[in-house]
């Protein structure tokens, strides 16, 4: 994976958002799309994924300066949230109804 390369992972995704990605990004299995479009169009699409995600779950991983070499972005419903910590980019998964972790 280059420095540039952006990941872009669908759950329960609506088609025709699917659909979309495909012109920016190649789908190397069902809902994991893998390109490098720049920081303007990666911005212009996440905006198009989050509107439209509805009641399935968007992630995209995606260059950044920081310790790590990428930061992440998720929306949608009951998604794993990304939580600084020390500058560590960290995955906090929600709780479910029950109060179990």
């Amino acid at each position: 994976m280059s420095a540039t390369t952006t990941v872009v992972v669908l759950i329960a995704a609506p088609p025709g958002l699917r659909g979309h990605l495909t012109r920016w990004f190649t789908e190397a299995a069902p809902g994991v799309f893998i390109g490098s479009p720049n920081t303007r169009i990666r911005d212009g699409l996440w905006k198009i994924m989050a509107d439209r995600i509805r009641d399935g779950q968007a992630v995209m991983i995606e260059p950044a300066r920081t310790e790590q070499g990428w930061t992440v972005r998720t929306a949608g419903q009951d998604r794993w949230t990304p939580t600084d910590f020390d500058g560590l980019t960290l995955i906090s998964r929600p709780r479910n109804s029950s109060g179990q972790p």
